[in-house]
């Protein structure tokens, strides 16, 4: 088994070129391609998203625009946020965390074109839900037939590595906190993923947009107040996160140190899982959305990406580092390292508490979307029948995930990212072009008409 593992781990070392190229290339060019939107109109971005999160869309779709970023957040919000970025500092030392912000700068305008496209190339399954998502805008996008059906055939491994991941990570808080066994843990999420999926994506959006918000304010207060307490080791934490993006760092207490090369890998790695820009999974979620203007919908990926990585994983990153667990606590352990620096404020029971319940709630939603995902590629394959058969199927991940080793299934992980950004990355590279023109008509026929437009008013369906 070990050396089935280490197998696995330099497969996974052997990924990140390339999906560095990939991501990180291809986000540049998109950037460029439409003319640095994310910087240039981030305010108004954030005045359509956050000023405006609770009004109802009127336009056509299965869920409200907040019930489609809340889904979609509920896939990126989760244990990558609590479990991956002290994983990232384990292996990669505090300039890992340079790295997830570089990669999340430029994937906001991945995943704005994702979620664009998944909206104009959406169309409606038999039940008169609307779908989406890469495998719909590679093949009714490009003509891509046999790629679309690639992309979602290694989706489908995605899900079951992603899923894998997240129970991985919910079993080992309940077993540290409580001495649960992990295959009881299994069980019970796998349970009530079926009970919460069973009313599609209306009862799957409406749950989201409860949960999520309120999980993710919970857990950012918790942590605010261990910054707080520890406010003078706060400059060192940045220091450290920009210094060593570019310096090897030498090994210190439980920390073994890192070459520049690690920072970069680990970085660009949990980043990447982290607000998962490039996956196109973003394009699934959203495609539900009511809107009348694939635009401002895309606002929404920008949003995403920013609270994910830019707010949430930074405030675990500074929580770490600030604390000093980082250097005591041996890479093996490093799922436990946020608990630890929590306990230093609220004391080893609330603490154990407060990660327990949210790495189970982001951990549960996050599988809750991934699965929900892996229905429509098995729904793009196969048919309408098969996505309710697949539902099922993915439940075995859950279980595989509790009892799994915790570098294995995050070694899997990688690998299937890599394999999921190529099919993916391409097709938004050869459909920029798509991008810009939609891109274009909204800040040409709105935005300098009216500086901060209502979405509701003056969202226009691109046909």
């Amino acid at each position: 088994m070990d050396s089935f593992m280490n197998f696995v781990a330099r497969v996974s070392e052997f990924t990140t070129v390339p999906l560095m190229i990939l991501l990180v290339g291809g986000g540049i060019f998109l950037t460029i391609k439409l003319g640095f939107f994310q910087f240039k109109y981030f305010p108004h971005i954030m005045k359509l998203t956050f000023g405006s999160m609770f009004k109802k869309g009127d336009g056509e779709g299965t869920v409200t625009p907040f019930q489609a970023v809340s889904s979609a957040l509920a896939s990126t919000v989760g244990a990558a946020n609590i479990i991956g970025v002290p994983v990232a500092i384990a292996l990669g030392g505090p300039g890992a965390v340079f790295w997830m912000w570089m990669v999340a700068i430029i994937g906001m305008a991945t995943k704005y074109s994702e979620v664009v496209l998944g909206l104009k190339y959406r169309t409606t399954n038999k039940k008169g839900e609307y779908i989406g998502g890469p495998m719909y805008y590679i093949d009714r996008g490009l003509g891509w037939k046999k790629t679309a059906i690639m992309f979602a055939v290694i989706q489908l491994l995605v899900v079951f590595a992603s899923t894998s991941v997240q129970s991985n990570s919910l079993a080992g808080a309940f077993s540290g906190s409580f001495q649960i066994p992990p295959i009881v843990t299994g069980i019970v999420v796998s349970a009530l993923i079926v009970l919460v999926m069973f009313g599609g994506l209306t009862s799957i959006g409406k749950f989201a947009e409860k949960v999520v918000p309120s999980m993710v304010v919970l857990y950012l207060a918790a942590s605010l107040i261990v910054i707080i307490l520890h406010i003078d080791a706060v400059p060192n934490a940045f220091y450290m996160i920009f210094k060593y993006a570019f310096t090897p760092i030498s090994a210190a207490g439980g920390f073994a140190g890192a070459a520049v090369a690690a920072a970069i890998r680990w970085g660009i790695a949990r980043g990447v899982y982290s607000n998962e820009a490039g996956m196109g999974s973003a394009a699934i979620f959203h495609a539900g959305a009511k809107i009348k203007h694939p635009a401002s919908q895309g606002f929404w990926g920008v949003f995403e990406v920013f609270v994910d990585t830019i707010v949430v994983c930074t405030i675990t990153a500074v929580v770490i580092l600030s604390t000093d667990v980082w250097q005591t606590v041996e890479a093996s352990a490093a799922a436990g390292m946020t608990a630890q620096a929590m306990a230093s404020v609220f004391g080893s029971g609330p603490a154990g508490l407060i990660i327990t319940v949210a790495v189970f709630i982001f951990a549960f939603t996050t599988i809750l979307m991934v699965v929900y995902a892996g229905e429509k590629q098995a729904e793009y394959l196969f048919g309408y029948k098969a996505s309710i058969v697949s539902r099922y199927i993915f439940i075995g991940a859950v279980l595989f995930g509790s009892v799994g080793s915790l570098l294995l299934v995050w070694s899997l992980l990688d690998i299937m990212l890599a394999l999921i950004v190529v099919p993916n990355m391409t097709a938004l590279l050869f459909l920029s072009g798509k991008v810009k023109d939609i891109t274009v008509d909204y800040f040409t026929n709105y935005y300098k008409k009216d500086p901060s437009p209502d979405p509701e008013v003056l969202e226009r369906k691109i046909n």
